[in-house]
């Protein structure tokens, strides 16, 4: 039981930053209805940003996680601006093919200037270990789940308290509708990128202090993970993008534990798979008839 506990601790530090990516996959949707697969990638320039900001201006975990966020949310107005928005009346499937283009483009382009060697991220936070209880836990596990928190409680702050936050949820109801009452839609849908991106960097860096590696190609795997942490929870809901990444961090971790670690990438679809089955709409969806 205490092994168990163990790992419910270390599910919920990884899921906290499979939450922070999903986050962004789920606004994007909610608003544009677009699937950003992009998005892991931009995670993955964050991690870098915040690996730069460390090793050459010598800055520590805070202003380095501003940094990564700053310059995220820059890539992501950049990508929408120049990839998306001329495509916004398009089909679907020529947005899709776009996301998956872009997303090829930062990884080859990540490749090719930082080269493909995997890289050792800087020592921010030094390791303590605590123990309470039968439980052990560590000051970068506590690092994460509460930096992860603090920015999905402004996240839900911003959603719900501020007027930006009030036209997301307009345009995420009726876009359309949303622009004859006069909310600028194409300034509501380039913060949604810029938030998301912001979010996503700030899980690169909690990665790189967590398991202190980094390369060009790590956004792929969690940014699939991710976004099946928010279909598990609803795509479009950002509750259901927090519970959904909990939920496949603790699955992953437990399966690691009891199982076999040859199986923690494949636990990821299984329960898409089970889920599309099951309760298409995710855990906290509803399902809603499409007008015809």
């Amino acid at each position: 039981m205490e092994e168990i506990f163990q790992q419910l601790v270390n599910g919920i530090s990884l899921g906290s930053i499979y939450a922070l990516i999903a986050l962004g996959y789920t606004m994007v949707y909610g608003v544009l209805k677009l699937i950003n697969f992009a998005h892991g990638d931009i995670y993955m320039a964050g991690a870098f940003a915040g690996f730069f900001a460390a090793t050459i201006f010598g800055w520590g975990f805070i202003p380095a996680l501003v940094f990564a966020m700053l310059v995220a949310g820059v890539l992501g107005l950049v990508i929408e601006r120049i990839a998306y928005r001329p495509l916004r009346n398009a089909p679907r499937i020529a947005v899709l093919i776009t996301a998956i283009g872009v997303s090829l483009l930062l990884e080859n382009v990540g490749i090719l200037v930082l080269r493909p060697d995997p890289r050792a991220f800087p020592e921010l936070i030094g390791l303590r270990t605590f123990e309470v209880g039968p439980l052990f836990i560590n000051n970068r596990q506590l690092v994460i789940i509460g930096t992860s928190v603090v920015l999905m409680l402004l996240l839900q702050f911003i959603v719900t308290r501020t007027r930006m936050g009030k036209a997301m949820r307009a345009v995420a109801e009726d876009t359309e509708v949303s622009r004859l009452m006069g909310i600028n839609v194409d300034r509501v849908i380039t913060f949604t990128f810029v938030l998301g991106s912001a979010l996503a960097a700030a899980a690169g860096v909690l990665v790189g202090i967590y398991y202190t590696r980094i390369d060009p190609m790590m956004g792929f795997m969690p940014g699939l993970k991710a976004f099946v942490a928010a279909v598990l929870g609803g795509i479009g809901l950002i509750p259901g993008a927090m519970l959904g990444g909990l939920v496949m961090g603790v699955a992953e971790v437990l399966v690691v534990a009891f199982i076999s670690s040859s199986w923690k990438d494949a636990v990821a679809f299984g329960i898409l798979i089970l889920i599309l089955l099951l309760k298409p709409a995710g855990l906290l969806g509803k399902a809603v008839r499409e007008k015809a």
